[in-house]
């Protein structure tokens, strides 16, 4: 088990390691140069009356002053990030991870309130180089071929090993490695646009599913979608955003993420489409609740921009929970739907196996036991208006509504977390094997311990399942 890891869950507050190295932002280039020296740090934080207006390091010194011959004797402040991005001090350590994965930065200011704590760096997160979320990252966004990406893109399955043998929780792991998905992506539209040119109108690159909702893990297929702006004309634009999302497409699959079985991609012309078609989409479906639709709402309902315009994603979300609130004939159609998706409880608790096949004896995590919360909490979001797509944090903002009491919701949050937890700690043993991770757990590789407490989290399902189904049939929505 590696330390490094184990400080995903403890607090950033720990992690500091000295008093915050601080300067005026009028002080001068080689004042700011001489502290970094005589303080041996990488980083120094710009405060006015107190508060925290900019941060410089030592890439700033390097690519702002030595490589532009810039003045010395100039304000830090010409040089400095202006109001960059922080983490408070009581934020789990994996916050300051995601932050720096998402954002390809290396110093992130610690703060408590408007006080300044510290910095931390990756280094105060991780030893190994070569199983850090942050310096994976930044490998990703070093790519200039798609050969390259597909190199990096093996030390995924190392990368989730590490978190299971660290103990990570399955909130964080999913973060991550979710983290990693959307880099790639972002990697991809880059080269694809260094190749087409920049597009001809504005754009949402919107991922779906499990990447939309922060929850994937070492399998994993790609669902996503683009939104485009409703100046969009098939003639004068239709090559290029064709050639562009297959470009992504193709690539992703290039680097593990395969081709979804049913087609929810970008590249595919049907999920392609001006921001007016996906609103009429919604529309249809939840005026129409068909089985097609119902599915289809199963997967796009969960969505998150990860490169673009945010402005046609969010508007278009806004305006589907007006639509979902209250409609008591989508929303019971909905339910109908998440409770196909049954833990696998027999007579008196007893869990049930696969009986034939080549995954017998084994349970599907996937589908018996993940699939059921994270419908469960697409229904209270639907219902509650929540526009949140992980489902840990669905839950939790569903508790402070109607939807589920606080109470059914805190077990149904520790229930998904353990069902996560042994999804990904499964495949990482997979992993280990030299084996293709999937999600069929045979209960041989538990504990009794654990089958009890695997029973109970199926028992918690299960009953939070009943409950919403009598709800609706009592036709109390």
């Amino acid at each position: 088990m590696t330390h490094d890891l184990n400080l995903l869950t403890t607090p950033l507050q720990a992690l500091i390691k000295r008093p915050p190295i601080t300067l005026a932002p009028s002080a001068s280039i080689r004042a700011a140069a001489e502290l970094m020296r005589e303080q041996g740090v990488s980083s120094l934080m710009l405060v006015e009356q107190t508060l925290l207006v900019g941060l410089v390091t030592d890439s700033d010194l390097r690519n702002r002053v030595v490589a532009q011959g810039l003045d010395i004797e100039r304000p830090v402040a010409d040089i400095a990030t202006r109001s960059p991005m922080t983490v408070n001090a009581d934020s789990p350590a994996f916050e300051a991870v995601l932050l720096m994965t998402r954002h390809n930065i290396h110093h992130v200011p610690v703060m408590s309130g408007q006080r300044i704590v510290g910095m931390v760096t990756p280094t105060d997160l991780t030893e190994q180089r070569s199983t850090s979320p942050v310096y994976l990252a930044e490998d990703i966004y070093k790519q200039t071929t798609l050969d390259g990406l597909v190199q990096i893109s093996q030390r995924i399955k190392r990368l989730q090993q590490h978190l299971a043998s660290a103990g990570a929780s399955a909130y964080s792991t999913g973060h991550i490695i979710t983290a990693m998905t959307d880099a790639f992506t972002v990697q991809l539209i880059q080269l694809a646009q260094a190749q087409l040119g920049p597009a001809p109108i504005d754009y949402a690159w919107v991922a779906a599913g499990s990447q939309a909702r922060n929850e994937q893990a070492a399998k994993t297929d790609q669902d996503n979608c683009l939104i485009l702006d409703d100046s969009f004309d098939e003639t004068a634009h239709g090559t290029y955003f064709k050639t562009f999302s297959r470009f992504v497409c193709d690539g992703l699959n290039a680097c593990g993420y395969i081709h979804c079985p049913g087609e929810m991609m970008a590249m595919t012309d049907t999920w392609r489409q001006p921001r007016q078609r996906w609103a009429d989409y919604f529309k249809h479906w939840i005026n129409t609740p068909d089985p097609q639709a119902l599915m289809l709402t199963c997967v796009f309902f969960d969505l998150r921009l990860i490169h673009g315009q945010a402005a046609l994603l969010d508007t278009l979300r806004h305006d589907l929970l007006l639509q979902t609130q209250g409609k008591s004939l989508f929303l019971a159609h909905m339910v109908s739907n998440a409770l196909k998706h049954r833990p696998p409880l027999g007579l008196f608790g007893r869990l049930l196996t696969l009986r034939g096949g080549e995954h017998a004896g084994s349970i599907d995590l996937k589908h018996k036991g993940i699939v059921p919360v994270v419908d469960l909490a697409r229904v209270y979001a639907l219902a509650g208006g929540i526009d949140i797509a992980n489902t840990h944090d669905r839950l939790a903002q569903a508790s402070q509504t109607d939807e589920v009491s606080e109470q059914g919701a805190h077990d149904l949050r520790d229930a998904f977390e353990f069902l996560a937890k042994l999804r990904i700690t499964h495949q990482a043993l997979q992993i280990s094997r030299g084996q293709a991770p999937d999600n069929y757990l045979n209960l041989k590789e538990l504990s009794n311990f654990e089958r009890s407490h695997l029973k109970d989290a199926f028992s918690v399902v299960q009953t939070l399942q009943d409950v919403l189904g009598q709800r609706y049939e009592s036709g109390r929505f």
